[in-house]
């Protein structure tokens, strides 16, 4: 019996996802696991793979299709087997039908558009929940639009490029058309249409919009607290120079600290923990994530048991996942747990920062730069490499006692640098 397949929660993380592009063709044999297409998460590029076995008889939806999780987007069967109906129908529509037509707003622009009047006729639409919903927010009738997907389907593009279209300056564009009410034009017009002179509105990316979307729960429900240290980074700038002069994988500071950290959780153990809601969660392991800056936001790959691997194995590991973030080929896994998170702009030059905790993470280490400062030591002055931390804790999870011991945990691993090795 043919087994229709759909987008599975799991790989979007939130209510929506889009299809990069299928790895399968109708009539390719698959079995469990095998990859059958590259799925678009508002994180990264993920692996959508089988979990049941036989012939691919239907792709249901079209490479770059954005859809909400549930959709069918395929059908396995057996070789030959007669595909049941199984267009992508979308969630049950909140309003009855038939409903009063939306009020409609020409483009700020009134150039043309995506419409060009040859498009379906006029009725229901097979459009997913997020097409729709967009749809209402910006004011388009999409009875009106010719879609570019299967059998002339609305999909998110064709959503992007009427806005995009309404955001182009056109010096010859007519004034919005006026409604029948005689309410004042600002009041009735979709914020796209007042975008000053000299302004270009651009759309939100699913990345941009769940950075926007996390951050601000983080900010406004995680009750953050900040400790800060200050690091003498003398012998561990010697001690990687020496490393790095006798192997050819070459370590990084930040692969120092990440290390650090992790050995700074093992010493302070209530510190590896994140909020369970009714509980705490305390992982086996400490698994550290990197804050990773990639084209139009961050992504935080975690790195696993990092307490019992190498310095080089770390440096290693994290490469690789920088390389694969800036690529957009993390797997979904490779995005999830872990219990701290380490962000470096030291690089850049910044002295110091606060950082953003990553939910449910219950801690984030903003590591600046280092540089030459004058320090007293036994009442002399000298000059040392500094670097300056902040931690970022969550309250609920770590108290400030707690925070204080694993700030001089982590300060001491830094300062006499060969323990990190062991």
């Amino acid at each position: 019996m043919a087994t229709v397949v759909t987008m599975p929660e799991i790989l979007a993380g939130s209510a929506e996802a889009a299809i990069q592009s299928w790895t399968v063709a109708p009539g390719q044999s698959v079995a469990v696991g095998d990859v059958l297409a590259e799925v678009e998460t508002d994180k990264a590029v993920v692996e959508f793979t089988a979990e049941v076995a036989g012939t691919v008889l239907k792709l249901l939806v079209g490479d770059g299709e954005t859809l909400a999780v549930g959709t069918p987007v395929l059908v396995v069967g057996t070789e030959g087997e007669e595909v049941p109906g199984t267009d992508p129908q979308p969630e049950p529509d909140p309003q009855p039908e038939p409903r009063p037509e939306p009020a409609t707003v020409a483009p700020a622009t009134g150039g043309a558009s995506s419409t060009n009047g040859s498009g379906p006729a006029r009725g229901r639409r097979f459009v997913s929940p997020l097409v729709r919903r967009l749809a209402q927010e910006h004011g388009i009738d999409l009875d009106g639009v010719s879609g570019s997907g299967p059998r002339g389907r609305v999909v998110r593009k064709d959503i992007d490029a009427l806005l995009a279209e309404r955001t182009t300056p056109a010096p010859t564009a007519p004034a919005p058309q006026a409604r029948p009410e005689p309410e004042p034009a600002e009041a009735t017009a979709p914020a796209e249409a007042t975008v000053p002179d000299g302004v270009t509105r651009e759309a939100l990316s699913p990345m941009r919009r769940a950075i926007a979307r996390r951050l601000t729960e983080s900010k406004s429900t995680v009750p953050h607290f900040y400790l800060k240290g200050e690091c003498r980074m003398d012998a561990l700038m010697r001690l990687r120079a020496e490393v790095n002069a006798q192997q050819p994988v070459k370590v990084s500071l930040n692969d120092f600290v990440v290390k650090a950290v992790a050995g700074a959780l093992l010493a302070v153990p209530e510190a590896n923990a994140v909020w369970g809601g009714d509980a705490l969660l305390k992982p086996e392991q400490v698994d550290v994530g990197l804050a990773v800056a990639i084209d139009g936001g961050l992504v935080t790959p975690v790195l696993r048991d990092v307490a019992r691997t190498s310095v080089t194995g770390v440096s290693t590991a994290a490469r690789d996942l920088a390389e694969r973030a800036r690529e957009g080929r993390l797997k979904q896994r490779e995005i999830e747990g872990g219990s701290f998170t380490v962000s470096n702009l030291g690089m850049f030059g910044v002295t110091e920062f606060t950082a953003i905790i990553n939910p449910p993470q219950s801690a984030i280490l903003a590591v600046g730069t280092v540089a030459e400062r004058p320090v007293v030591v036994d009442g002399a002055l000298e000059v040392a490499r500094m670097m300056t931390v902040t931690l970022s804790a969550d309250h609920r999870v770590i108290d400030g006692a707690v925070a204080a011991r694993w700030m001089q945990e982590f300060v001491r691993r830094v300062e006499a640098p060969l323990g990190i090795l062991v």
